[in-house]
């Protein structure tokens, strides 16, 4: 049995990589964002840290962090599927290895959870700066990422 995909999903697969990590781009800022009002009710008085707290800024991030560590996994592993399947190899670029590594950097990040909890300092100072890393990579992402798909755009 020979399995072919048609060529118009081929075609219109290849845009589902960029529009997903655009959206996981925004949501890490959005993170990033709920980090530092984590940080905020860390060093507010009492009356503003209660009004902080009502906000649910952590249990947000938490959620967040979540959604971005299991989309980036599969955003990651899709965009390759998707490479390999329109043109039956990888291309090997700084675009691909910076994408590698910055879901392993989510990944580390993440499995610092358990070390904050428990008010491990270095945990959260490695979390902040990894995290604070990966925002800075997503965004020379996003600009490699553009030029490639141009390059898709021009061949169709």
């Amino acid at each position: 049995m020979n399995f072919e995909i048609p060529e118009s999903i081929k075609v219109w697969s290849q845009f589902g990589h960029p529009i997903l990590m655009w959206v996981l781009f925004g949501l890490c800022i959005y993170a990033m964002y709920l980090g530092i009002q984590i940080r905020r009710i860390r060093s507010a008085d009492k009356e503003v840290r209660k009004e902080l707290i009502k906000k649910q800024f952590n249990f947000k991030h938490h959620q967040i962090g979540s959604l971005l560590l299991s989309l980036m996994v599969l955003g990651t592993i899709g965009g390759m599927a998707v490479t390999y399947i329109n043109n039956g190899k990888l291309f090997v670029s700084p675009h691909l290895l910076v994408g590698l590594g910055m879901t392993g950097l989510i990944a580390v990040s993440a499995s610092l959870v358990p070390f904050m909890q428990r008010g491990n300092d270095f945990a959260r100072i490695t979390h902040i700066g990894l995290n604070t890393l990966l925002v800075a990579l997503f965004g020379w992402q996003a600009v490699s990422g553009m030029d490639i798909v141009t390059k898709i755009i021009g061949r169709l």
